[in-house]
């Protein structure tokens, strides 16, 4: 994509964009110069009340000590951004969100979606007020979120995510953005990378269960990361809550990205592989084809360095039938035609329906579901064949519930929501209807 496609894409989506709370960056940085102040923000403050409510509450363990402390007071010359936004900038802290880790590397892949979301031209020299702001999806609309630089620490150092490069800055103020989104750092603790993938594109996500993959599962992986869409994966388990090391040091219930898939050619034949990532940027993978590991003598030296075998950085390859063995979970972000990356679904139509399931209403009740069925929202869809491709479509549907994360702290829990897919044909010439 030109730098004007790309410039023209970044100001469509400004102007597009939902002002979050009714901040205006511009405005509010244009204040603070005038002012000769720093920024601080006001509807979500340096204080406990913005880490959370149990863990990280106000007497909590994990809470005592920490300060909030802007870049500058943590280095010498901090920068937003180091030689491009990379997967390695992208180390978790003391939060239990590798969900949300592992898509934010992944995010890292395309760097026009990447631009959408971070601003990269963010810095702290020129006219540096001590505010920066994100864009993030939220339910059918982008929004722009404004935030300060003061960050929690403690000892020092960042207490939640972090960058390879000390002085690097833009990870940590990203995840600040999602968690004033969510209402506070805690209410960012455990979730499915997929959710983080759909507030960062506005794509929709789909989940293959590993041991019922389709046989042409690899070659979708590999099609799916050539247009951008955003994959991560995870060991299910039954039984305990915390995260489990196994002997080949895969880590269960924890989310990883997966950032590649190639072919290549050994001397025993072609090999198909798949690239991970730990989003703790340590502790990788032990087996076949793990970081100089015996089998990368069958492949040559330039696919060996192509496919940086030997960075310690919790990135490591493993075969793709090793992969199915292993991981229960794969989901795939899959986008939508608004992302300036994406010109192949240009084709697509994108809708969208909003509302609220309200028994006597909109829903019946849930102790007579046959009778109330026809009482919830129905929809029509029109599937148009390709009559130029293989004569068939494709429609991918998803149901999402508001505000569910942001009302973790009050106890309020997910509700059990589904849908249905019926399938109507309708003739014509005959003006009937068959179910």
């Amino acid at each position: 994509m030109s730098q004007n496609n790309l410039a023209g894409n970044r100001l469509q989506a400004d102007t597009m964009a939902n002002k979050c709370l009714n901040q205006d960056y511009e405005a509010l940085r244009s204040q603070c110069l005038m002012q000769r102040r720093l920024f601080c923000d006001p509807l979500f403050p340096a204080t406990s009340k913005s880490l959370g409510y149990n863990e990280f509450g106000p007497n909590s363990v994990k809470a005592k000590g920490v300060e909030w402390k802007r870049p500058g007071d943590l280095c010498l010359r901090p920068q937003f951004i180091i030689s491009g936004a990379t997967r390695t900038d992208v180390c978790q802290g003391a939060l239990g969100n590798c969900w949300l880790m592992a898509s934010i590397a992944s995010l890292t892949l395309d760097k026009d979606i990447l631009t959408r979301v971070i601003y990269p031209k963010q810095n702290f020299t020129d006219k540096y007020a001590g505010i920066f702001h994100f864009q993030i999806w939220q339910y059918g609309k982008w929004e722009e979120v404004v935030v300060d630089d003061r960050l929690p620490t403690k000892n020092g150092k960042l207490l939640f995510v972090k960058s390879a490069e000390q002085k690097e800055f833009w990870s940590a103020l990203l995840e600040k953005a999602y968690a004033k989104v969510n209402g506070c750092y805690e209410n960012l603790c455990g979730g499915f990378p997929g959710e983080a993938q759909e507030d960062f594109t506005g794509g929709i996500a789909e989940c293959f269960l590993l041991n019922k993959a389709p046989s042409n599962l690899f070659d979708i992986m590999k099609k799916a990361l050539s247009r951008g869409s955003l994959l991560s994966t995870s060991i299910i388990v039954n039984g305990g809550e915390k995260e489990k090391l196994t002997q080949e040091q895969l880590m269960e219930k924890h989310a990883y990205s997966i950032t590649d898939a190639k072919e290549v050619q050994t001397s025993e034949g072609r090999v198909e592989l798949v690239r991970l990532r730990n989003p703790w940027g340590h502790i990788e993978w032990t087996g076949a084809w793990s970081d100089c590991s015996k089998e990368w003598s069958q492949v040559s030296p330039e696919d060996k360095a192509m496919l940086d075998c030997s960075a310690d950085d919790g990135e490591f390859w493993m075969t793709y039938a090793d992969y199915i063995k292993r991981y229960s979970k794969l989901d795939i972000c899959n986008l939508t035609p608004d992302v300036p990356s994406v010109d192949n679904l240009r084709s697509w139509n994108f809708c969208q329906f909003e509302g609220t399931w309200k028994v006597g209403a909109t829903a019946g009740g849930c102790f007579n579901f046959l009778a109330s069925f026809a009482t919830n929202p129905q929809f029509w869809v029109k599937l148009d064949i390709d009559s130029e491709g293989d004569g068939k479509c494709s429609v991918l549907v998803a149901l999402m519930q508001k505000g569910v994360r942001k009302a973790k702290q009050t106890g309020l829990k997910p509700c059990a929501i589904g849908f249905f897919i019926l399938r109507f044909q309708i003739s014509i010439r005959e003006s009937k209807m068959s179910a």
